[in-house]
């Protein structure tokens, strides 16, 4: 098994028998190789205090993740591994309790020996998520979405009888905390070919009680055009596919394409869209991407826009606007209405997309002699719309043409 070539401990540190259970064991008879080693053990009993002592002994991270059912986290540098005390009498015991055939094999670590009382190994063979039985799935019905997740990151089809209880199983999904569905679908969006399996899901219904109205019907036709304005701006705009990709910020490891294939998913109507994403617990940084979406992708739809409006609008939507070009293709717009916007943003010296200042509110104050007052960022905006209308060009200028329209706005 590829995961024994690097265990950051000693195998002597844990009480006999160690099984390593779940995910590393499917990937490694898949051999699938993944960026980082997560593991997952199950011991005789005492997890939380060997997993105490574990991490002391290697001065790793710790975290205590069920006390009761005594499960703890060991986390190395590139490896993590939860140690989880064994539920039932025997192994083959602790894998009935499991979710699906592909994650109820154990590895014996001291014998070598593969535990696999549910033909599990058959099941990855043949690309296959089937369930162990349907009172698991009741048990924890996350697993209902655990298993389109699964389907999506392994390229695997679900077995039709499973398929069929997770549809008959579906409202047991609003009983999950929020937080464990939000963290399936962020699991599942950031997949490659989340847009199958997202249709997938809506088809079955797995979203409406979180969504608590109807998905478009329209939504899977929709989604392949996402797919397909993605391949085209690649083609063309590559830089901005590029930011499509890229993580929202270092703590939340979602892109905005990730972010736009949920906005379609979402209601039109900016308040039932708001407030679907609250009930899922997103952070306010994924609300803001969706809300910006919905919000200024209408301007964007409806006519050319002049350059004072371009560049309220550009100010409004910021780095959102790659996805909003995205947004726009799936809309209907044509790439070629779009060229001229999107040579503005990738601009970076463009003012109407990317305005740099000629003067600053306290040059303002000084040359006027006024004192700081909401006027100062009056004057500024309209310093900016003068300089995108090539009236002025200089701070010289910029100070002046400010002379004339503080005249104008005491005379108002």
């Amino acid at each position: 098994m590829q995961f024994l070539e690097n265990l950051p401990f000693d195998l002597n540190l844990l009480p006999k028998p160690v099984y390593v259970v779940g995910g590393a064991v499917r990937d490694a008879l898949l051999g699938r190789v993944r960026a980082e080693l997560d593991l997952d053990l199950v011991i005789p009993a005492g997890a939380v205090e060997v997993a105490r002592r574990m991490a002391a002994e290697y001065r790793a991270g710790f975290v205590l993740l069920d006390v009761e059912r005594q499960i703890a986290r060991v986390v190395f540098s590139g490896v993590t591994v939860d140690i989880a005390q064994q539920e039932g009498n025997s192994i083959s015991e602790d894998l009935a309790r499991r979710d699906y055939t592909l994650n109820a094999i154990a590895y014996h670590l001291q014998t070598g020996e593969t535990i696999d009382p549910f033909s599990g190994t058959q099941d990855i063979q043949d690309r296959m998520i089937r369930m162990i039985s349907r009172k698991n799935l009741i048990d924890d019905p996350l697993r209902l979405l655990r298993a389109y997740r699964q389907g999506a990151q392994l390229d695997f089809t679900i077995e039709s009888a499973t398929r069929q209880a997770i549809r008959e199983l579906v409202s047991l999904l609003t009983t999950v905390a929020a937080e464990r569905v939000l963290a399936e679908l962020r699991y599942l969006l950031k997949t490659p070919n989340s847009s199958q399996w997202l249709a997938e899901m809506v088809a079955d219904d797995l979203l409406s009680g979180w969504l608590e109205i109807p998905v478009d019907k329209n939504f899977k036709n929709r989604l392949a055009q996402f797919d397909r304005s993605i391949e085209l701006i690649k083609q063309h705009y590559l830089a901005l596919a590029i930011e499509l990709d890229r993580s929202l910020r270092d703590t939340i490891a979602i892109s905005r394409k990730s972010i736009g294939k949920l906005t379609i998913l979402l209601s039109p109507q900016l308040e039932l869209a708001t407030a679907q994403m609250l009930r899922l617990t997103f952070s306010s940084v994924e609300i803001q991407v969706v809300t910006t979406a919905l919000n200024y992708l209408p301007q964007l739809l409806r006519t050319e826009m002049s350059l004072p409006e371009q560049y309220f609008w550009f100010k409004s939507v910021g780095n959102d606007f790659p996805l909003l070009v995205i947004l726009a293709i799936v809309a209907g717009v044509e790439l070629v209405k779009l060229v001229p916007l999107i040579d503005r943003y990738l601009d970076p010296h463009n003012q109407v997309a990317h305005p740099t200042p000629l003067v600053s509110g306290h040059d303002l104050i000084q040359a006027l002699e006024i004192a700081p007052s909401p006027i100062i960022g009056k004057l500024l905006t309209e310093i900016q719309l003068a300089r995108i209308a090539e009236e002025i060009s200089t701070p010289a200028d910029a100070l002046q043409f400010a002379k004339h329209q503080l005249i104008n706005f005491q005379l108002l």
